[in-house]
């Protein structure tokens, strides 16, 4: 058991905070922006609530967020009342928040100057994978570090892995939404086609889904694409951050990523037509307007 702190609690903030409590059996304190949820999370959990993400970082031997972006980052941690003026030296700050690696490394600096230590973690696989402590963990930060966190960050993680030094773990989940991004265009035109043919689309997904064109996207979304439901999931306003990440570190690195600047375009337009919340599979709404 470890003493921890949960910063965040959004729709995946909020069970995996809970997770490490259910399933970690640690002591954990929540600091939330918003009072009412943070009760609401230690009325169905127990713990504590803490004022400001200072006192909940205080004493801590762990500290996990899980927030909005670069600037709601920077405002949990080395803004007024942040987490990283109440950090003890040794303890560890995990990020899972999905931001840049610009401010991954500037926050592991920050950190490394204070004597105490970062991870950058962004999380894969949806509230649901939240919710039953399922999440694919992507880190970034020193081997020390992560191999403290890792049997803490285990409560709500089926894979959790070092990629290398501060940033790295925010790079992989460039990667991963990159790769995303042009299955949900790719599967989206599929079902599309398949209608245009006249083809039975239960048909036609379970047979090619036992074949090379299988993703988790088509055995999880097709369903709900194929009914036109797109109230749930991960919403398109969250793909379009995550991908102006992306496509800002390939102006940096000097990568190529046409299909994903075409992609990111497309749900500019599902925004549009006031689809901002709905799930990223409504690129097949797109098609059929």
């Amino acid at each position: 058991m470890a003493k921890v702190a949960f910063i965040g609690l959004g729709v995946m903030g909020f069970p995996m905070a809970g997770h490490l409590v259910k399933k970690g059996n640690h002591d954990v304190t929540v600091y939330n922006r918003t009072t009412a949820t943070a009760k609401a999370w230690t009325d169905k959990f127990g713990g504590r609530a803490a004022p400001t993400p200072r006192a909940a970082a205080e004493g801590q031997d762990f500290v996990m967020a899980c927030v909005g972006n670069d600037n709601d980052l920077r405002a949990i941690t080395t803004g007024a009342d942040g987490a990283f003026a109440g950090m003890k030296a040794g303890a560890i700050f995990v990020d899972h928040t999905t931001a840049s690696a610009e401010v991954a490394r500037e926050l592991d600096k920050a950190a490394t100057a204070a004597g105490f230590q970062f991870v950058d973690a962004p999380v894969s696989g949806g509230q649901a994978g939240a919710e039953n402590g399922v999440l694919t963990v992507m880190c970034g930060g020193g081997e020390a570090a992560y191999a403290k966190a890792e049997p803490v960050i285990a409560a709500y993680a089926r894979m959790c892995k070092r990629l290398g030094p501060a940033g790295s773990g925010q790079l992989t989940k460039m990667v991963n939404q990159i790769c995303i991004a042009g299955l949900v265009e790719g599967l989206s035109e599929g079902i599309h086609f398949a209608k245009k043919a006249g083809l039975d689309i239960e048909a036609v997904i379970a047979t090619i889904s036992k074949g090379a064109a299988q993703s988790w996207q088509m055995e999880n979304r097709y369903k709900t694409m194929n009914e036109g439901k797109y109230d749930h999931g991960f919403a398109v306003e969250w793909m379009r951050k995550d991908l102006s990440i992306c496509l800002g570190e390939a102006r940096r690195n000097g990568a190529s990523l046409p299909v994903t600047a075409l992609v990111d375009q497309f749900y500019s337009q599902v925004e549009k037509m006031g689809g901002r919340r709905w799930d990223t599979s409504s690129l097949l709404a797109l098609l059929e307007r």
